[in-house]
C-alpha cells in the first residue's frame, strides 16, 4: 500500500467548476505515482462565491478521495467575512483531522494562513512531515488592497503571526516562485529541503484547445491583437491597457486591438472608461473556458502580463499559458525575480507599469519588428515546455514527498 497523503486547499477547481487546477492536478499526479491521496477542500467554491452541491460531486469520478470541510463563505476577496470564514474552516479542518487524519504527510496550500496553521499543528502533534505550498504572501498581498497606516498593520497582525508559526513548523517547502519558496525561512533558523514548482499548465491540454477552437475566433486580415487574460482586479493594471488603446487610436493605429479576457471586480468600471474614451479598439471578451482562452492567446500577437507598480505577485498562474501560446510578452510586473527571468530567458520585454505612453510605444515597437516577435515567441514556447509543463515540473513535488516519507534508519 502506498503512503497516505492529505492535500489541503481552500481553492480548487473540481469537475466543471471555475478556478485553479494546481491541487486537482497534483492529487491526480500523486495518485498515479502510487500514493493514497485525500484531497481536503471546502464546501464553499471561491470563484463562484457559492456553496458546492456536495451530493452531486460525490457521484462524480475521481482518482483520489474527496473530503469537505464546512465554510460559510464570503462575497469579496478582501473583507472581514473572508477572514471569519477561513477561521471557521480552520477549526473544522482541525476537527476533521483529529477524527480521520491517519496520514504519512500533510501537504497544504498557504494562504489562508490560519487553515495552514491548523494543518501544521496537527502534523507536529502526530510527528509527521508538513509541506506548505506557498502561492501567495499574506498579509503582504492584502496591504495592496487595504493600505491604511497603523490600521492595516493592526488588522493584518494575526495573518502575519499565523504565517510565521506555519513557517516554523515546515519539513519541506514548495513555492510557486523562488521568492515564495524562500520567504518561509526568512525569519526561521531551520534548514529544510525546498523546491520551486511554477503553477504551470498541461501543454497538451492547451494545444488541444488551440486545435479545436481556433476556427471559432474571427480575426481580421490586418488586425494585430494585444491580449491580457486573467482577473480584472486591483493588482492588475488593465486601466493602462485601455488608455494605451486610446493612445494607439490617436496615433492612427486602429488595426492594433486590445483584447481583455476574464472577469473581476473592476470589469464594468473599465468597460465604461473604454466607452468614454471612444476606444472601439478595446474589447472586453469576458470569462472563457480554458480551451477557448488557449485558442485566443494563440491567435494573439502580443500578450501583456499587466500589473500595477505595488502588486506583490511574483510568477502567477497565467504565465504558463502565456508561454505555451508561443507569443512575445510585455511584462509590467515589478517582481525582481520575474523581471530577471524575462530578460534572461528572452521571451519578452519589461517596461514600467502604469504608463500608457510607454506601453503604446512598446506595442508599436514590437508591431514593427516581426522577426523579434518571432524569436521571443519561440523562446516562450521552449521555456513553457522545459519549466512549466506539469507532467515534468510536478515530479519535483513528488520527489520531495518521497524524500520526506522515506523510512528513517532503524525503521522498517
Amino acid at each position: 500500500m502506498g503512503k497516505k497523503i492529505a492535500v489541503i486547499t481552500m481553492g480548487v477547481k473540481l469537475n466543471n467548476e471555475k478556478g485553479y487546477s494546481r491541487f486537482r492536478y497534483l492529487s491526480d499526479f500523486l495518485s498515479d505515482a502510487g500514493y493514497e491521496v485525500d484531497l481536503i477542500t471546502t464546501t464553499f467554491q471561491h470563484w463562484e462565491k457559492a456553496q458546492r452541491d456536495i451530493d452531486k460531486i460525490k457521484k462524480e469520478d475521481y482518482k483520489f478521495r474527496l473530503k469537505f470541510i464546512y465554510e460559510p463563505g464570503y462575497k469579496k476577496n478582501v473583507d472581514l467575512r473572508r477572514i471569519k470564514s477561513h477561521r471557521i474552516a480552520a477549526k473544522n479542518l482541525t476537527e476533521l483531522l483529529e477524527k480521520e487524519g491517519d496520514y504519512d504527510l500533510i501537504y497544504c496550500e498557504i494562504p489562508p494562513n490560519d487553515v495552514a496553521l491548523a494543518a501544521a499543528e496537527y502534523a507536529r502533534k502526530k510527528g509527521i512531515p508538513f509541506v506548505p505550498d506557498v502561492n501567495d504572501l499574506w498579509p503582504e498581498a492584502m496591504h495592496m488592497v487595504l493600505d491604511i497606516p497603523v490600521v492595516s498593520n493592526v488588522l493584518f497582525y494575526p495573518l502575519k503571526r499565523d504565517a510565521e508559526k506555519v513557517y516554523s513548523l515546515v519539513s519541506g517547502i514548495v513555492g510557486t516562485s523562488d521568492e515564495y519558496r524562500d520567504r518561509p525561512l526568512k525569519n526561521q533558523k531551520i534548514s529544510v529541503p525546498k523546491v520551486t514548482v511554477y503553477v504551470g499548465n498541461e501543454i497538451r491540454e492547451f494545444d488541444e484547445g488551440v486545435e479545436k477552437l481556433s476556427y471559432e475566433i474571427e480575426k481580421g486580415e490586418d488586425e494585430f491583437w494585444v491580449s491580457y487574460a486573467g482577473t480584472i482586479g486591483t493588482s492588475y493594471d488593465i486601466r493602462t491597457m485601455v488608455l494605451a488603446g486610446e493612445e494607439l487610436l490617436k496615433r492612427g493605429k486602429s488595426q492594433i486591438k486590445i483584447k481583455i479576457l476574464g472577469g473581476g471586480p473592476l470589469k464594468e468600471e473599465l468597460e465604461r472608461l473604454a466607452k468614454e474614451k471612444g476606444c472601439h479598439n478595446v474589447e472586453f471578451v469576458g470569462y472563457m473556458p480554458y480551451p477557448k482562452m488557449a485558442a485566443y492567446l494563440h491567435k494573439s500577437d502580443i500578450l501583456v502580463n499587466s500589473f500595477v507598480r505595488k502588486a506583490p505577485q511574483s510568477i502567477v498562474t497565467k504565465i504558463g499559458d502565456y508561454l505555451a501560446a508561443g507569443r512575445p510578452m510585455i511584462n509590467t510586473c515589478m517582481s525582481p525575480e520575474f523581471r530577471a527571468k524575462v530578460e534572461a530567458d528572452g521571451f519578452g520585454v519589461n517596461i514600467m507599469p502604469e504608463d500608457a505612453g510607454i506601453l503604446a510605444d512598446m506595442i508599436e515597437e514590437l508591431y514593427a519588428d516581426k522577426e523579434r516577435r518571432q524569436k521571443m515567441g519561440e523562446r516562450a514556447r521552449m521555456i513553457a515546455k522545459e519549466q512549466f509543463d506539469r507532467p515534468i515540473a510536478y515530479k519535483k513535488i513528488e520527489g520531495l514527498i518521497r524524500e520526506l516519507t522515506k523510512p528513517k534508519a532503524g525503521e522498517d
